[in-house]
């Protein structure tokens, strides 16, 4: 408790500056005023000693050193005056309003207002001389001024404490903001390692599974040679992602995203992966070759779609054709990958629905529609049908 009330070294300088400096004035005979009551010298000092002590509690309690300071100024006018007594009112009455409460920096200005046209009204019609209005200007510097200037600079405290709880908040903010984006590009991330490597170790398990079922020397050196371009694709695609994730790294070449030819290729692989299973996997591009290039998103959300699409086919489609359609109508990219519905003959691999579920999540963020199921085929027999739309513009893309 005494240490809340101990003075600050500003308000021991102020009391202790003032109280010096109105002692070398009383030694040297310098008063504001004279032919008073208490005309003796010493008694100058009496208001002046309380004052330099309201000017020690002029920021802990503001309101009991105005009030000190208010009845020393008040004594002072009964004596010969000292010119320090009223400088430190000035300086009692300017902190009482900066760092006393809302309230009363509300209502000091406003009463030294009044107090200092009340006064000028009242001096005017006792003296009746021009010269009465100077006591009220005399008020007005001691007591409305500082009071005005405390408002000014305690306004301006409150405006600069709020930018500061301002930047505060934004930088929290943006924290915040970086945090869930570096959560969302880690979940984008796996989603892409995800599909890099799942349609490679798919092939990987189908033709590891149909080396073990089928005791034939032929047939076992073509799934090893299957199960090798695989091993090492995906290791090549695994490692190009490692490679944005490092920081700093020594190779300067970027990964490209895939393009169409990169999906004759997809094909290709499909083609030979599935050739056991009676799959042939064909590509129809609809699109005008002259149009705008796609967003990157779009370009790699369709080319995973159908990688994921055609892993698929290989695990659960009956022998038959395997057909990718890529189309463009409007503003929306068309993906659609049909394939004969039913239980594959042959060796299968374990697993399966994270496919779709990772298909449509993909598409959701671009903010595009999906679709997948069992459809009736032209020649009675049911055909199996993902289809996804894709906006090609990248301001219709959810972020």
């Amino acid at each position: 408790m005494l240490t809340s009330i101990r003075p600050d070294r500003d308000a021991v300088a102020l009391a202790v500056s003032g109280l010096l400096g109105g002692l070398l004035l009383w030694l040297l005979g310098l008063h504001t005023q004279g032919g008073h009551p208490f005309s003796a010298s010493w008694v100058t000092l009496v208001p002046l000693t309380a004052m330099a002590s309201a000017e020690l509690l002029r920021r802990n309690a503001p309101r009991t050193a105005l009030a000190v300071g208010t009845l020393a100024l008040v004594a002072d006018q009964f004596t010969r005056g000292s010119l320090a007594t009223i400088l430190m009112f000035t300086d009692v009455m300017y902190a009482a309003v900066l760092y006393g409460t809302p309230a009363a920096a509300r209502r000091l200005p406003v009463a030294t207002l009044l107090v200092t046209v009340a006064s000028t009204i009242g001096f005017l019609a006792w003296f009746r001389k021009p010269e009465a209005l100077l006591i009220g200007l005399v008020i007005g510097l001691v007591s409305f001024i500082p009071a005005l200037t405390g408002v000014s600079v305690r306004s301006h405290r409150t405006a600069a404490d709020a930018a500061r709880l301002a930047a505060a908040q934004t930088a929290r903010l943006a924290e915040m903001d970086r945090t869930q984006a570096v959560i969302a590009e880690r979940a984008r991330m796996a989603r892409e390692l995800h599909d890099m490597v799942a349609n490679h170790l798919s092939a990987v398990a189908i033709h590891s599974t149909a080396a073990l079922s089928i005791d034939d020397p032929e047939t076992s050196r073509n799934a090893l040679k299957v199960i090798r371009e695989n091993s090492v694709e995906g290791l090549a695609e695994m490692r190009r992602l490692i490679g944005l994730l490092r920081e700093g790294g020594q190779d300067d070449t970027p990964a490209a995203a895939p393009t169409r030819a990169a999906l004759d290729t997809l094909i290709e692989q499909t083609n030979a992966n599935g050739a056991s299973g009676g799959l042939l996997c064909t590509l129809e591009d609809t699109r005008d070759p002259g149009a705008d290039a796609l967003p990157t998103p779009v370009e790699l959300a369709a080319y995973r779609i159908v990688q994921e699409a055609l892993t698929n086919a290989r695990k659960h489609a009956a022998p038959g054709p395997v057909v990718v359609r890529l189309g463009r109508s409007g503003e929306l990219l068309t993906v659609e990958v049909t394939s004969v519905f039913g239980s594959r003959t042959g060796p299968t691999a374990p697993g399966s629905g994270a496919g779709l579920v990772g298909m449509r999540e993909r598409v959701a963020l671009l903010g595009g529609t999906f679709g997948a199921g069992a459809d009736p085929g032209g020649d009675g027999a049911k055909i199996w049908r993902v289809r996804a739309e894709l906006p090609v513009r990248e301001r219709e893309m959810r972020e």
